[in-house]
């Protein structure tokens, strides 16, 4: 009787085993959900405004470039470093997508990186803050799906491990990232915005 009443008190070893991993689980997706949060917040930031104060342009400074790559009449071609930049800055994005929605096919996952690009573009036009370029839409898309590749080579090695492994170091790599930008914002050497480039010629 008495050892029955442990065993009440205590439960199935397998199904406390199963309650811990269900909560750790649920940690982990809302962990993950706050640092997609932060890294979207970020993107934003970087792709529109390149960490500078938020503002908006003038009508002029509108530009779409509709050829991806090369040269034409109006625009320039794609620097090599943009298109790096790019790649990078896009690359966590799959990754997250791969994490928080395990079941979503390649295509999909696609789908939501090339919305997401479009709206970035549409955005800098509405805002005259850079050019509307869709060699950024097809990099963006690139490097998003080379997250979700990183993630598959990464299920490959950890198999069960794999979401609480890739957790930690989206954890750190944001903890970088936030770092990182502070420094930027602290130091006292800035890119001119097209804005400031603009008011600048008018003097």
């Amino acid at each position: 009787m008495l050892l029955d009443g442990v065993e009440t008190l205590t439960g199935d070893p397998v199904e406390v085993s199963a309650a811990e991993e269900s909560r750790s689980r649920d940690g982990r997706r809302v962990l993950l959900a706050v640092l997609f949060a932060v890294y979207l917040v970020l993107l934003v930031w970087i792709v529109l405004w390149k960490l500078e104060t938020p503002w908006v342009g003038a009508g002029a400074q509108r530009q779409i470039k509709l050829v991806p790559f090369v040269r034409t009449a109006d625009s320039g071609a794609t620097a090599p470093f943009d298109l790096v930049a790019n790649i990078v800055l896009f690359v966590p994005f799959g990754l997250y997508l791969g994490l928080l929605a395990p079941s979503w096919r390649s295509w999909k996952v696609a789908g939501v990186i090339v919305g997401a690009s479009v709206v970035l573009e549409v955005a800098q036009y509405v805002l005259a803050v850079g050019r509307s370029d869709i060699t950024d839409v097809v990099v963006n898309t690139a490097g998003g799906l080379a997250g979700l590749g990183l993630l598959a080579l990464a299920r490959r090695r950890y198999r069960a491990r794999t979401a609480a492994v890739m957790t930690r170091v989206c954890a750190i790599g944001t903890l970088l990232a936030l770092l990182a930008i502070a420094i930027f914002v602290a130091l006292p050497l800035r890119y001119a915005s097209p804005r400031d480039v603009a008011i600048a010629s008018t003097r």
